[in-house]
């Protein structure tokens, strides 16, 4: 191994994909079709995972929707079938269950064929400070969040890998790269979500060198539902984030096998500082953007349709 010889190819090549990724900015390459991959979709039954696979369907894709949520789940199935002629499959499945994602895995494989397009998206939020969040639900996070990547890889891979196709999508969180104070289960699971899948992407990519494409998702809080009572201090710059903007922008990344997106576009300037900055700069950054704030009036999504619901109730 030729040190010099390296150091040549290796300045070359970066050059190289510097001024790619330049030319890229002002001429996107061709968007892929994804009109007949097999897509399946963890937390399929609301939110993201609804739109993201509204957003397929009116693509020609073939629908696999998992939740643990079946009533969620035919609801999104019914809507998706309004898009036309569509292949849509809907299974109950409890992604932090490694026997239950094996044996409905094999299911789909049986029923509609090899996964081409793993979408990662089921995810749970506790909502409170360190000391008061309870054993189970620091476990419940994280195989939720982060460990059911690992069984829903491990089931759907392989096939992949044979064919030297797939796409393997990853749906973390700014959480999962700067640690946000009153979601210390969600904000490590999430960084370990973050660390699989990009670790996965370099194993796929520069050992195996295959042609399975990655995309990592990094959204700040989404409006649905899930953060339901989070705040932002400054929106122009930290918005609260509209669900249908979210799921188009990752939509979009997915087409164009984007490795890496973050929402909104401040975050990545926010990533940057926090690898230049001191850390009391830092805490000070995190104070102006409301950062040390934004769990105070945090309910979520279980407590807000119990408030809905309690509201509706005295109504009648």
């Amino acid at each position: 191994m030729n040190p010099v010889a390296d150091t040549v190819i290796f300045f070359g090549k970066f050059l190289y994909y510097f001024l790619e990724s330049l030319v890229l900015k002002v001429i996107p390459k061709r968007k892929k079709d994804v009109s007949g991959e097999i897509v399946l979709i963890t937390g399929a039954g609301s939110g993201l995972g609804r739109l993201l696979a509204m957003h397929f369907a009116s693509h020609g894709a073939i629908l696999v929707l998992w939740d643990i949520n079946q009533e969620g789940n035919m609801e999104t199935c019914r809507l998706v079938k309004q898009k036309g002629d569509v292949k849509v499959f809907a299974y109950k499945c409890d992604c932090s269950n490694r026997t239950e994602v094996y044996r409905v895995a094999d299911q789909v494989r049986e029923e509609v064929g090899d996964v081409t397009i793993l979408v990662n998206n089921a995810g749970i939020v506790t909502g409170k400070s360190f000391l008061n969040t309870p054993d189970h639900m620091v476990e419940k996070s994280f195989f939720v969040n982060a460990i059911s990547h690992f069984w829903t890889c491990k089931a759907f891979l392989p096939a992949m890998v044979k064919a030297n196709h797939g796409h393997l999508v990853c749906i973390s969180s700014i959480a999962g790269i700067v640690g946000i104070n009153g979601l210390s289960d969600y904000s490590s699971s999430k960084f370990a979500a973050f660390g699989f899948a990009e670790s996965l992407f370099f194993e796929l990519t520069m050992v195996m060198k295959t042609k399975i494409k990655s995309t990592i998702v990094c959204p700040y809080f989404i409006k649905t539902g899930m953060f339901e009572g989070c705040t932002t201090k400054y929106s122009f710059l930290l918005p609260l984030l509209e669900q249908e903007y979210v799921a188009k922008t990752i939509f979009n990344a997915i087409l164009e096998e984007q490795v890496y997106i973050l929402i909104p576009k401040f975050a990545y300037l926010a990533v940057l500082l926090k690898q230049m900055i001191s850390p009391k700069m830092m805490i000070a950054l995190g104070e102006y953007l409301g950062v040390d704030t934004c769990m105070t009036s945090f309910i979520g999504r279980a407590k807000a349709e119990a408030l809905q619901m309690e509201a509706e109730r005295k109504q009648q």
